[in-house]
Parts: C-alpha cells; sequence; structure tokens
C-alpha cells in the first residue's frame, strides 16, 4: 500500500521521439485497417484489376502487339478474326493498334486532368474555407456563376477557340490544349466539398493549439487541416478519372476534342458514327473501352469510399 503523504509515480511524458513512433505506428496501423476493407470490396478489386489491364493494354499493347497504329496497308473493313481481332477501319488500320493508341490518348488526358483538377479545387477550397471573409465570397460567387453553364458547354467554347488558334498557327496535336481546359473547368465540385470540410475542421482543438503556437496560414492548412480530408480528396481524384474519359469523349464525338493526328476513344467513335450501321465493330469498339475505364474507376472509387469511412457497415474491419 502506498503511505499517506508519499509520492504517487506517475507515467513519464512520452518524449518527442516516442511521440512520433506512435503517431508514426497509429497511422500505418490505419491504412492497414483501410486496406483490408478495400481487399474485402469485390467491386473495388475487380475493378483495380481491370484498370490495371486497362493501363498495361494502353502503355505496354504497343510494344507487344504485331502490327503498327500506322500500318494502313491491310484490307479495309475486314471484319473481326484471328489475325485482326478487332477488324480493321476505313482506311485499313488494324483496330487493335488504333485502339491501343486511342485508350493511352484518353488514360493520358483522364489522369492529366484528375491531377490538375484536383489541386486547383483543393487548394481553391481549402482556402475559401479557411479564410472566409472575401476571399471565400470571391472563390464561392465564381464556383456558383461556373455550376450554372453545363461543363460541355465550357469546354467546347473553350477547346473551340484554342483549336482554331492551334489550327491558324499550323499547329496539329492538341489533345494537352484539351486535358488542360478540362482540367481547368472539373475542380469545382471538389473545391466546394473541401471548403465545407475545412469549415467545420478550422474550429477543432488541433488547429486553435497550431493558431496560438503562431504557426503561419499556409502550414495549418496545408500540414494540419488538409491531411485530415485525404480521404475525401482520394476518391474525388479517382472519380475525376472517370469523368474525364467520358466528358473527352463526348468532345471528341461532337468534334471539338481531340484532333489528328493526336487519337483517343471518343475520336474514333466520332470517326466511325457513320459505321455503326454496316460496318458496328468500328464503333462498339472504342464504346466498349471507354464503358470498361469508366467502371473500374467507378468501382475503385466506391471501394476508397468504403475503406475511408468509418462509418460503413458493408465492409467490417
Amino acid at each position: 500500500m502506498t503511505e499517506i503523504g508519499s509520492p504517487v509515480a506517475t507515467p513519464a511524458a512520452p518524449t518527442s521521439g516516442e511521440a512520433s513512433q506512435f503517431d508514426s505506428t497509429a497511422a500505418k496501423k490505419q491504412w492497414q485497417v483501410i486496406l483490408r476493407r478495400f481487399a474485402r470490396h469485390k467491386a473495388a478489386l475487380f475493378g483495380l484489376i481491370m484498370f490495371t489491364i486497362l493501363v498495361l493494354f494502353a502503355f505496354l499493347g504497343g510494344a507487344i502487339w504485331k502490327y503498327s497504329y500506322t500500318d494502313l496497308s491491310f484490307r479495309r473493313y475486314l471484319p473481326p478474326s484471328a489475325d485482326h481481332p478487332f477488324g480493321t477501319d476505313r482506311l485499313g488500320g488494324d483496330m487493335v493498334a488504333l485502339i491501343i493508341r486511342g485508350t493511352q490518348f484518353s488514360l493520358q488526358i483522364a489522369i492529366f486532368v484528375a491531377v490538375l483538377s484536383t489541386i486547383i479545387g483543393v487548394v481553391l477550397g481549402a482556402l475559401a474555407g479557411y479564410m472566409r471573409g472575401w476571399v471565400d465570397a470571391v472563390i464561392s460567387r465564381f464556383i456558383d456563376l461556373i455550376l450554372v453553364i453545363p461543363s460541355l458547354v465550357i469546354a467546347a467554347v473553350l477547346v473551340r477557340n484554342s483549336f482554331v488558334v492551334s489550327v491558324a498557327g499550323g499547329g496539329g496535336s492538341n489533345w494537352l490544349i484539351v486535358a488542360l481546359y478540362l482540367g481547368l473547368i472539373m475542380w469545382l465540385s471538389i473545391a466546394r466539398v473541401i471548403r465545407g470540410m475545412v469549415l467545420s475542421l478550422r474550429e477543432k482543438e488541433f488547429v486553435e493549439a497550431a493558431r496560438a503556437l503562431g504557426a503561419s496560414t499556409f502550414r495549418i492548412v496545408f500540414r494540419h487541416i488538409l491531411p485530415n480530408t485525404i480521404d475525401v480528396i482520394i476518391v474525388n481524384a479517382t472519380l475525376a478519372i472517370a469523368q474525364a474519359v467520358l466528358l473527352e469523349a463526348a468532345l471528341s464525338f461532337i468534334g471539338l476534342g481531340v484532333q489528328t493526328p493526336d487519337t483517343s476513344l471518343g475520336l474514333m467513335i466520332s470517326l466511325n458514327k457513320n459505321e455503326l450501321t454496316l460496318h458496328p465493330w468500328l464503333f462498339f469498339t472504342p464504346f466498349v473501352f471507354i464503358v470498361l475505364i469508366s467502371l473500374a474507376v467507378n468501382f475503385i472509387g466506391d471501394g476508397l469510399r468504403d475503406a475511408f469511412d468509418p462509418r460503413q457497415k458493408r465492409v467490417k474491419a
């Protein structure tokens, strides 16, 4: 027994090194739980496998497949066969090689758009939510204004004008211009989501403590607040890939997206839309690949949302 008046032993406070080790261990355990949840999500695993296969097909298929997309020496409109599994097109090109090329361009556009729109949306949304006042008012009103106009209309106007300038200047390649403008209009939704989360997080105790210690606005926002929104950022960035694929395909279908000598799945559909009744494989093959990309990415996004959300019940830790 401890005598009355005798000092009571208290546990020693953890040192900074021990605290850092504890934080890293806790973070590692949290990521392990997230990965286990994702691994138990069958649709997400199927989507991840499908998306991996599509990426390998797009970026490594050209080195493996026996024909090149530049080879136009075959008979035109050959139906699918053992030698040409997807047939040949109106110019005598092998459709497998062309699909490989189109999928590569569509994926690189989508990934570029997802990264660019996520960066812009996260930064502006975080600043609006934390700074409030006139900064929040300007950013929020601009988002509301742009959201009134359909994204496809904005993208069509911007890409059309840039395409005219490119043609007038003698330029031929425009996929990067298309990706850039799509990225500049697809950040609106994630910015609103991040703004709402930051508005809530800015009142938390750890943010107040950081302010009291004299931390700068940049450090508070990017070091303390945004790491607590990483789940929303990852999920929205993933889903942005699917949205970008569909929006680029829509632009290319109406002739305002990717232009030759570049190509994409949407452009291939546009070029072969008149072949739907006579040579349907030319239209449906790129269409199926667009659907596969969108399904795979949406499955991955659903799995990530369930894995990150601690309140979900469908996938247990």
